[in-house]
């Protein structure tokens, strides 16, 4: 496995003489890229790691043009000469999303939506001019064939999954109406992709975008939806109307020149189903066949932002087979199927996590009167314990998590994991089940099987809400949390 850590020393010395204190791994989102945040004694920088050097090319390309256009978008200091890895600006660690969650719907809150409505028609306008849409890594332009394409990802990695009967070619005929209907909009700049709040970085109360790459030419309409329609913010309808009349405002005052409401509001709610859609495609793809836990988590919440949206909204298009399915997507039966069972005050089930060492005392023993559960190896992981600087602290201490996430396997090994738990557990809180027991032996018991343990008991509890027990043995460290 590469040095990444090596490799962001080596990078950042060629532009700055301050020795570098730490480097510390975030959290990764959807998409393949590493951040890193890289500290002196007195500053800190974003350093990414990603193979993929055409996306990279695009985002710094778009960086620098949109720099010299005043958008609010991370500056770039050094790149290597693969293209493989980048050192930023750091803006933090404060997303709009996260200030939303943390506050809620406050004034507050309102105020940075707007700014974020009022900085994006900036970026979407000033930022077109003279930009080269031959860096687009995909599509130069987001018009009908890139629609259908959205469409096409929903029916074949969410639609397709439910086994929902529907007339084949009626719905690519009501996609292919969609997709003209669409494509001829008057306001064509430049077209985020992904304007989301968690792509909203808010630093002294000011707002800067990050992951535009994905960018392209398109309709004003599918950013501003993107936002005021992300599941997660669960804005109001109040906020999401009053936002939107903010954002047309901003936008006739960069344009010096009125827009036509009536039309762009009309195809506005028809960008809104095809992000609506597009997010249920990733949802999909990332969930049901990638099963990562994270997206299948987000699928309820998705499928009933679509149900208000279908109950309440018109998109100006008869598109009789595609609302057939629709409405039958977001009905209970069907949004059952992802709401993760969880845990009531009355649910008996207890899980017991542990860690353990193979060489000191073996497979801890389950005293129960069933017995079984899992136990699970984790020496096939490379071990920190081998290297001087782990060897005195354990799985909970930054400097291994680190290590375990940026240099080992781990990620992996855990994901798969989740997903043979989940099961049992969902099944035992269905059936009254009161003891599930749960180990992770390595070498020592004391960084792999601790880590592992610590993480499997943040999953459990996160998603199911069920009680769990963890013990660490060989740090002598008991917890019980629920």
């Amino acid at each position: 496995m590469i040095n990444v850590a090596g490799e962001i020393k080596e990078l950042f010395s060629t532009f700055k003489s301050a020795s570098v204190n730490a480097i510390e791994k975030l959290p990764q989102s959807g998409g393949d890229r590493i951040y890193f945040r890289v500290k002196t004694s007195d500053e800190s920088f974003i350093a990414t790691y990603n193979k993929n050097t055409q996306e990279n090319e695009t985002f710094i390309n778009f960086s620098t043009h949109f720099k010299k256009s005043n958008c609010p978008v991370p500056e770039i200091y050094k790149i290597n000469s693969e293209q493989t890895l980048y050192i930023q600006k750091d803006l933090g660690d404060e997303s709009l999303l996260t200030i939303l969650e943390k506050e809620g719907h406050t004034e507050y809150v309102y105020s940075l939506f707007q700014k974020s409505l009022r900085a994006l028609a900036w970026l979407q306008i000033q930022g077109h001019k003279d930009l080269d849409y031959r860096w687009c890594i995909t599509s130069k332009e987001f018009g009908k064939q890139a629609i259908v394409s959205d469409l096409l990802y929903f029916k074949y990695y969410f639609l397709d999954t439910l086994k929902i009967a529907y007339d084949k070619e009626k719905l690519i005929d009501d996609f292919d109406a969609l997709g003209t209907y669409l494509a001829k909009v008057e306001y064509k700049y430049f077209m985020f992709r992904d304007f989301q709040s968690r792509n909203i970085m808010i630093k002294n109360d000011d707002v800067y975008f990050i992951d535009y790459q994905g960018g392209m030419k398109g309709a004003l309409q599918y950013d501003v939806a993107s936002l005021l329609w992300q599941a997660k913010a669960e804005l109001s309808d109040e906020w999401k109307n009053n936002l939107l009349d903010y954002y047309l405002q901003c936008v006739e005052e960069i344009l010096k020149k009125p827009v036509s409401r009536t039309r762009f509001i009309s195809q506005y709610n028809g960008y809104v189903l095809i992000r609506l859609l597009q997010v249920l495609g990733t949802y999909g793809f990332r969930g049901l066949f990638e099963r990562k836990a994270h997206f299948l988590t987000s699928i309820p919440l998705a499928l009933r932002n679509m149900k208000w949206f279908l109950e309440n909204k018109k998109t100006g298009i008869v598109l009789p087979e595609f609302e057939k399915v629709l409405n039958r997507v977001v009905e209970d039966e069907v949004v059952n199927r992802f709401e993760p069972l969880q845990a009531s005050d009355s649910t008996p089930l207890t899980v017991k996590i542990n860690s353990f060492s193979y060489k000191k005392n073996g497979i801890p023993i389950d005293e129960t009167e069933n017995g079984g559960g899992f136990v699970f190896d984790c020496r096939g992981i490379l071990n920190p314990g081998r290297f001087e600087a782990y060897k005195n602290i354990n799985g909970r201490d930054k400097s291994v998590k680190d290590f375990l996430e940026q240099e080992t396997k781990m990620p992996e090994f855990l994901n798969s994991i989740y997903n043979l738990v989940d099961i049992s557990v969902e099944d035992y809180i269905r059936r009254g089940f009161d003891s599930l027991m749960i180990s992770f032996g390595c070498t020592g018991g004391c960084h792999r099987s601790v880590y592992a343990a610590d993480a499997l008991a943040r999953h459990v509890r996160n998603k199911f809400h069920v009680k769990v027990e963890l013990n660490h043995i060989e740090q002598h460290i008991k917890e019980l949390k629920g």
